[in-house]
């Protein structure tokens, strides 16, 4: 199955993270993102890959070239963000008159699901979720889609839309509709078009996860790193203790005395110093320092962030080259035991979550015995000063 993967976008609900990066080529379990979209691909039958990029296409190319896994890469460039169905039109010259996928590329999807959507083709992948009403939900006639519906008050079914879609050949020629109310050209509307001239398919999504926000990498990472099986490759000192599915890549070092509980991840480069506490679906990635002392819980550390000793970070997400000064301490809960809210395009809002820290961006640095509230994010290159309590985002 030809299959178009939809990676265009910056990702704006998930800033400061994406200022250097598109959303798809953030990290989980020590991965891009669209590494497990296409793997889920791949390994469902995909045979040709088309990624529609735009927001620093230059970062997606260079990681992935010609081919992913021996099938064909190609790229088609969206350079204005107008909607899926113009991504996928876009993507057109790059396409076989023949039966296609169209995938999202900031998504999270199990492969056997992928491959049964192939083969049921046209059909569109759906999961049952408890409350539907903030999504795409689907009205149906037994297994048949009748209808997608927006974010509905009243919700047809618990089924969801999970952006998963198989074409028949034929709506390649149906990819111009009209602008949404949101100004767009949704592929929605391309498979009502499908709808009206085909039966089509709700396949169940045994899992999937939209990786919207930074609280949902974290559930990814959750997810990804869970699947990981033991392996210490890397020096891992005897006096050190390592138990569970714990994964330690070729050059990673973990010191004397340091406590890893998997599911966890140490990736190349990376090393965990004496007597520290590793823990909870954690990744160490490239390069990555956990200094003396110091417990890290259920957190992603991207490539070349340290964290020094004496140290607490839990449920946070660390970008690229964080340096967290000596005694800096993350808070996770809220004294009230009410979710934790973030900052996501302005607006705080609730993470869901019982338990979360921070979200710091590339190069931040804090001064030592700094203390970050709960729900704090700190955009690329932010500083503090020794001794700081910061309680709102900077």
């Amino acid at each position: 199955m030809q299959t178009v993967v939809l990676a265009a976008g910056e990702g704006t609900r998930m800033r400061p993270l994406t200022a250097t990066r598109p959303k798809p080529m953030l990290p989980v379990a020590g991965r891009p993102m669209l590494e497990h979209v296409l793997d889920a691909a791949v390994d469902a039958g995909a045979t040709r890959l088309v990624l529609v990029v735009g927001y620093r296409e230059d970062v997606i190319r260079d990681h992935f070239g010609e081919a992913y896994r021996d099938v064909p890469v190609e790229y088609a460039v969206q350079e204005t963000q107008e909607g899926t169905a113009h991504a996928v039109k876009i993507a057109r010259p790059h396409l076989e008159e023949a039966p296609f996928a169209v995938m999202a590329g900031d998504n999270l999807y199990d492969a056997a699901s992928v491959a049964t959507l192939y083969d049921e083709a046209p059909a569109i992948g759906a999961y049952e979720v408890e409350d539907p009403r903030p999504y795409g939900v689907f009205e149906l006639d037994g297994e048949r889609v009748t209808g997608v519906v927006e974010k509905p008050a009243d919700p047809p079914s618990n089924l969801v839309n999970v952006s998963a879609y198989a074409f028949p050949a034929e709506a390649l020629d149906w990819l111009d509709v009209e602008r949404s109310e949101r100004g767009e050209y949704e592929i929605t509307d391309v498979l009502a078009r499908v709808i009206d001239a085909f039966d089509v398919a709700a396949v169940p999504v045994e899992r999937w996860l939209d990786v919207g926000r930074p609280w949902e990498l974290l559930e990814a990472n959750e997810w990804k790193v869970g699947e990981l099986d033991r392996a210490l490759h890397g020096h891992v000192h005897e006096d050190a203790t390592v138990t569970g599915d714990v994964l330690v890549e070729d050059d990673a070092t973990v010191h004397a005395g340091a406590v890893i509980e998997g599911p966890a991840l140490v990736q190349d480069g990376a090393s965990v110093g004496p007597n520290a506490y590793v823990r909870g679906a954690t990744v160490v990635g490239p390069d990555a320092h956990v200094g003396h002392a110091v417990e890290v819980k259920n957190s992603v550390l991207m490539a070349g962030a340290t964290v020094g000793h004496l140290t607490y970070v839990g449920d946070s997400v660390l970008g690229r080259d964080v340096n967290l000064g000596a005694g800096t301490v993350v808070a996770n809960l809220r004294h009230d035991d009410e979710p934790v809210k973030l900052t996501v395009k302005g607006e705080r809002v609730s993470t869901g979550r019982r338990k979360f820290g921070v979200v710091v961006a590339d190069g931040v640095k804090t001064g030592i015995d700094t203390n970050l509230n709960a729900g704090v994010t700190l955009s690329a290159g932010a500083t503090t000063g020794p001794g700081e309590t910061v309680t709102r985002d900077r």
